[in-house]
């Protein structure tokens, strides 16, 4: 307890400042996910003080995050979709896979993968992140220059049709799951599609005209609707709100000049009693727990999100263990990758049960923190308690900021996510694949392909695609680097430096090969070449694996077809330096000692040369002529 208040004035100082940067970003990131700025708020005081009180990163601040927020986006619009574009219907189940990934982070953490989040490729993970900025800046155009889809009557007007015959659709839905449809007798159809009312067909109509504008795609789809359809006053606070985050931090860093944009253009707005377009009213008192995720869901409405739950978790999981890396690299500290997963899935399953959006590990809010001197975890926990009395005092104030002011902050954390190293570095990376005429860099092509994909079709198949094709080339690269160690060559081309002294007399009946690298199924195809070159006076095989450090179960059982081989010739086969994970591979099998006897295999070649002096016998230099 006593290290726990070890920094107490500058954790307190740390928290409080991180808190203070959080505040926009949690209400920009709410009102950008389509739950409200509340779930923004919600997420960041309970992702920050859980993660930092569980988490195994002292000084790292969580929250709702870009990369977390762009994938909650798209399931939150989905859900809502599916639920008649009513948030109330959808929301148990939303919360649910939000829950759902929480939990999943917490597994991670107890089965200790947070090691092994570090072999995600480079590639897959800049082009994510740029896939992410790029949406954020497209899908916050439309809020900045004042348009919302379902508000334009001209285009919510052409999916009355679709509209009309979606509800009538649901209607036949509902007598078939009551059991009261009846083919030859339309009488209760008609009686309940004459309760529609212009107002449910308009309702549907704004439903569907929101989801057409929804995503990146759906950005650029209406984009010529919004250019003829500015709203001047919002597209200039949105500007006057990116002009004062670029333009303030040229002044001082001491200051978030995100909250400065925040202040100045939500006091001109109000001050001036400018007509402007205010975020959602943020209830005051208490947060209270949405029991409605257990009481109000169904496992069928959460079923087709759980890759996107699994997703959620992944993607939290590496945004946060790298904010970590980071912290280690400041504070010179080192963190617990497992424990840190277990503490940010803590945090999120506690946000969703009060209706909070997901998030990880924050780097720019971290970096704050220890900046301006948090060491511990108190801090972190400090930044949430923070952002609670903020919510708590002063909710009816925030609830007059413009929404125009969050979707510029928006703009500015889309610029800002994207990753320009690797954007930069796409015309100096090695031109390794062909094809067809084209030359190109295998790593620059999974950026792309992420990137794209990411951006236009889905967030969750796109990384899926990017692992893949990653995983891939990573093993053609490997399969060729190996087979260019496996030249198969009689011991008169080939020695080792303990094999000067081989009898020249038993050269041409001892055939010597050496595995140089691992045998796994990219090296097979070498392996197999192996018994086709063979001169036919070899009367004994000798395999050096002194070098052979790996073995898989392709590589295991194409050495053991080879060895089958060999004895239908009557050669048998030694084995030199076998080590540890190959013997256990061929011993799981019986190749050793089955086919291989414990007295053919020897530890050093020394060993091996005697074996063959006392039992092999010259019989090609002794043949006549």
């Amino acid at each position: 307890m006593k290290g726990f208040f070890s920094n107490l004035r500058g954790d307190t100082f740390g928290g409080l400042t991180a808190g203070i940067v959080a505040l926009p970003l949690a209400l920009a990131f709410g009102v950008s996910s389509g739950l409200g700025p509340t779930a923004g708020l919600y997420g960041a005081i309970f992702i920050s003080f859980f993660a930092a009180l569980f988490g195994g990163t002292n000084t790292q601040i969580s929250g709702p995050t870009a990369p977390m927020t762009a994938v909650s986006m798209v399931v939150i619009a989905s859900i809502i979709a599916a639920n008649d574009g009513s948030v109330e219907k959808a929301l148990p189940a939303i919360l649910m896979v939000f829950l759902l990934s929480g939990l999943m982070q917490i597994g991670l953490g107890a089965i200790r993968l947070g090691n092994y989040i570090k072999y995600i490729p480079y590639p897959v993970v800049s082009g994510f992140m740029t896939a992410i900025g790029v949406i954020i800046i497209l899908t916050q155009i439309l809020p900045s220059l004042g348009y919302y889809p379902k508000e334009d009557a001209e285009l919510v007007s052409k999916f009355k049709p679709l509209a009309e015959e979606l509800i009538l659709e649901n209607i036949l839905k509902e007598e078939a799951a009551e059991e009261i449809l009846v083919l030859e007798d339309f009488k209760e159809t008609i009686s309940r599609a004459e309760k529609i009312t212009l107002d449910d067909i308009l309702k549907e109509s704004q439903t569907l005209a929101a989801k057409e504008a929804s995503g990146a795609l759906g950005a650029l789809k209406v984009l010529p609707r919004v250019v003829k359809n500015i709203n001047w006053l919002e597209l200039l606070l949105a500007l006057g709100t990116i002009f004062i985050i670029y333009g303030f931090k040229r002044i001082t860093k001491v200051i978030p000049s995100t909250l400065v944009a925040l202040l100045v253009m939500s006091g001109i707005a109000y001050g001036f009693g400018l007509d402007y377009r205010p975020i959602e009213e943020i209830p005051s008192g208490l947060p209270v727990p949405k029991w409605e995720v257990f009481t109000g869901f169904s496992i069928a409405s959460i079923t087709p999100y759980f890759f996107t739950a699994l997703t959620l978790a992944l993607l939290g999981a590496i945004d946060s263990l790298l904010t970590s890396v980071v912290a280690d690299n400041m504070t010179k500290t080192r963190h617990k990758p497992n424990k840190e997963l277990v503490g940010q899935g803590i945090g999120n399953s506690i946000a969703a049960l009060f209706g909070g959006i997901p998030g990880a590990g924050a780097t720019i809010r971290t970096v704050v923190n220890i900046n301006s001197g948090g060491k511990t975890k108190l801090s972190g926990m400090i930044a949430g308690l923070v952002l609670l009395i903020v919510m708590l005092g002063f909710a009816p104030v925030a609830s007059k900021i413009p929404a125009a002011v969050l979707a510029g902050i928006l703009i500015t954390v889309g610029i800002g996510v994207m990753d320009y190293k690797g954007l930069k570095a796409i015309p100096s990376l090695p031109k390794d694949i062909t094809l067809g005429p084209l030359k190109l860099s295998s790593e620059v092509m999974i950026m792309l392909i992420v990137l794209v994909l990411s951006t236009f079709w889905n967030l969750v198949y796109a990384v899926g695609i990017g692992l893949v094709i990653a995983s891939l080339m990573f093993m053609k690269k490997i399969g060729d680097l190996t087979a260019e160690g496996w030249d198969v060559k009689p011991l008169k081309e080939e020695a080792w430096k303990d094999e000067k002294n081989f009898p020249k007399k038993l050269k041409e009946e001892v055939f010597i090969k050496h595995l140089k690298g691992p045998v796994f199924f990219g090296s097979t195809n070498e392996l197999q070449q192996l018994a086709l070159q063979i001169p036919d006076t070899s009367s004994v095989v000798i395999i050096r694996l002194d070098r052979m450090q790996y073995m898989d179960q392709s590589g295991l059982y194409a050495m053991e077809e080879i060895i089958l081989g060999l004895q239908q010739k009557n050669i048998p086969v030694l084995f030199v330096g076998l080590l540890k994970q190959p013997k256990y591979m061929m011993e799981r099998i019986g190749l050793v000692p089955d086919l291989v006897p414990n007295d053919c295999v020897f530890e050093d070649f020394d060993t091996c040369l005697q074996y063959i002096v006392e039992n092999v016998e010259d019989t090609v230099s002794s043949l006549p002529g």
